[in-house]
């Protein structure tokens, strides 16, 4: 077959296995061109795929898929699994609306043998895939992929440490991209390491075991001494044995970029019924300039130019996330007591200058969102104003620690809750549309949601200084929108907002669908159905007063961007329905379910929340 024509020939993971080392590398060659292509038109996770190319052709050139299952952590570093599983005709349509998802996926797959998105799951879940297949005598080993810091989340460790005391047949890859677990020292080290991946060591020390535990009177004496003699060298070797310590036998590490050393020692790991821990050192962003010298910058991206690196589309405009940002620091400017946390998500939520200018306040906790609250919660304790920082989906993580640990002690932690609403293309795993559901009914919690920049602004002061207890100032991603003509955003805890003394629908909504019903608002009023919008700002509590005007309207109308049982729609309605409203109430707001991937734009109008959508369902009602 000849080169550039290799990867076009893969239907199945079983293709590969009849090419030859000097194929497989040039397939890896083809894969990283296909990632660099299809990303920089479609956008996603470049850096992490590049650089577990070598590794994923390895894994499926030694195992058998389905068969033998593979669980990727979090998911984003899937891309070459997908190529190489029955996927690739498909690959183009990646993160687009009604393609194939970003992350491992089972109903997409089965060779997705577990679903995931967020970090540090891989573990525990193929610890319990390895459970399963022991109980039910079935055949095939069970493997683990994780790398990209996700080993930074206590999850992993609690999986480690079940899995350790298992004895189950389980492989876990460690996929080291950022040399955040110390390398082995010297040369010795290496040279151990590297007899340590050679067959002939296993069967020598599997035979000597056996021996000296059959040999009566002297054997288990002389077997403890040289595990005792054994421990001290490892331990004077390197710096962290921890992972032993814990249960598993530890090869590496292991050059991750060679696909000859990569693939002996799968199939060394591979042939033991043993928990075994293999820790490979990659390059994130390998194999494209731009990528490999900033790994950050390319670990999530949005359409790019290939040739230049430089991002495709219209001129950045400041996103919610900058706002935050910049607030933050001026605030902590003029006050000392100001601190800003942050789950390994820095640059993803605004907090690199913040990072920069106040060091000594800047605390990256790693993947460890429920840490994150307590630290926060103690931080608060002793009089500091801590800032959380974390995406919507994320928070969910933290739910007990926010009930337990800040809102019982009524400790004032504010929680800077990003990527609110839906997101669009990191799909069901990343929609932020159940947080408001999650936290509405924890006793003395305040949550805001601002529309404009201003309110952004002046909300995040609020928290900060005129509230008790948790605060979250919740925001979508993106960039928000010019208030429209006639609105003045006054920072109270609503604003009702009308073109015409005549409205009797009064819509309500909160967070950036006011836009949508400030345009929806301006539509209807051209066919003679006046409306007013009553935007909430603090959803919860609702300001009892605005229930005062309520009775002025025959119809009222909730929209909302997140899921309806246990929203602010539904809070409202209740309100409602105690002061005697005598009025119809509906509310349009996402069902139970989760929301796939797509651009936002198109997921607000197949939900109906965008204008549009506003429109057709206010004409509707008037007409039932």
């Amino acid at each position: 077959m000849e080169s550039g024509n290799l990867l076009d020939s893969i239907n199945s993971p079983n293709d590969i296995k009849k090419f030859n080392i000097n194929q497989l590398e040039a397939l890896c060659a083809e894969i990283r061109e296909k990632l660099i292509s299809t990303v920089s038109k479609n956008g996603g996770h470049l850096a992490s795929n590049l650089g577990v190319v070598e590794l994923t052709v390895a894994i499926h050139y030694v195992f058998d898929s389905p068969n033998d299952q593979i669980v990727w952590d979090v998911g984003h570093q899937c891309y070459v699994h997908k190529l190489l599983t029955g996927r690739r005709e498909q690959f183009d349509t990646i993160r687009k609306f009604g393609g194939i998802s970003g992350f491992t996926k089972p109903p997409e797959s089965k060779h997705d043998p577990f679903g995931a998105g967020h970090s540090s799951t891989s573990i525990s879940a193929a610890a319990g895939l390895a459970k399963a297949k022991k109980l039910k005598n079935e055949p095939g080993s069970v493997v683990a992929v994780i790398g990209d810091g996700a080993l930074s989340g206590g999850l992993a460790f609690e999986g480690i440490n079940n899995a350790g005391r298992s004895h189950d047949k389980l492989i876990i890859i460690l996929n080291d991209n950022k040399m955040f677990i110390s390398r082995n020292v010297g040369a010795m080290a290496r040279h151990l390491a590297l007899i340590r991946t050679k067959p002939w060591y296993f069967k020598v020390k599997d035979n000597v075991e056996f021996i000296l535990q059959h040999t009566p009177l002297i054997g288990s004496p002389i077997r403890n001494a040289l595990v005792k003699s054994k421990s001290i060298i490892k331990n004077a070797l390197y710096h962290s044995t921890i992972f032993e310590e814990m249960g598993l036998l530890y090869l590496g590490p292991v050059d991750g970029h060679n696909l000859a050393q990569i693939i002996r020692v799968l199939q060394r790991a591979k042939s033991l019924n043993k928990p075994v821990l293999i820790h490979t050192l990659t390059v994130k962003g390998k194999g494209y300039q731009f990528a490999e010298s900033n790994p950050g910058l390319y670990h999530g991206v949005s359409k790019f130019d290939v040739d230049t690196g430089d991002p495709i589309g219209p001129p950045h405009s400041e996103t919610y996330s900058e706002i935050f940002g910049e607030s933050l620091c001026l605030y902590a400017g003029a006050d000392k007591r100001i601190c800003a946390i942050t789950a390994a998500m820095k640059d993803g939520t605004g907090l690199t200058e913040f990072s920069e200018k106040y060091k000594d306040r800047f605390f990256d906790v790693g993947i460890a969102e429920e840490h994150a609250v307590v630290f926060a919660a103690g931080l608060a304790r002793n009089g500091m104003k801590p800032v959380f920082a974390v995406y919507s989906t994320f928070l969910q993580r933290s739910y007990d620690q926010i009930l337990h640990d800040a809102a019982l002690q009524k400790l004032n932690v504010v929680l800077a809750v990003d990527r609110a609403g839906i997101v669009g293309e990191d799909g069901e795993t990343h929609q932020g549309i159940f947080d408001v559901a999650m936290l509405s009914n924890i006793p003395g919690i305040i949550i805001y949601s601002p529309s404009t920049k201003s309110e952004l602004q002046n909300f995040l002061y609020s928290a900060l200084y005129e509230c008790e207890g948790p605060v979250v100032v919740r925001y979508p991603r993106g960039t928000p929108e010019i208030e429209p003509d006639g609105f003045h955003a006054d920072f109270g805890n609503y604003n009702l907002f009308t073109l015409s003394k005549n409205a009797n629908i009064l819509i309500v909504t909160y967070g950036r669908l006011f836009f949508h019903a400030a345009r929806a608002m301006e539509d209807l009023e051209k066919d003679n159905i006046h409306t007013s919008v009553l935007k909430l700002n603090r959803i919860v509590p609702i300001d009892p007063t605005c229930f005062e005007f309520v009775n002025n309207y025959d119809r009222i109308i909730f929209f909302e961007e997140g899921i309806k049982r246990g929203g602010i729609a539904e809070h409202f309605g209740i309100e409602l329905y105690e002061r005697g409203f005598n009025g119809k109430y509906s509310i349009h707001a996402i069902d139970n379910k989760f929301v796939k991937q797509g651009p936002v734009d198109k997921l607000l109008s197949l939900l109906g929340l965008d204008t549009e959508g506003m429109v057709k369902a206010v004409i509707q009602e008037c007409k039932n």
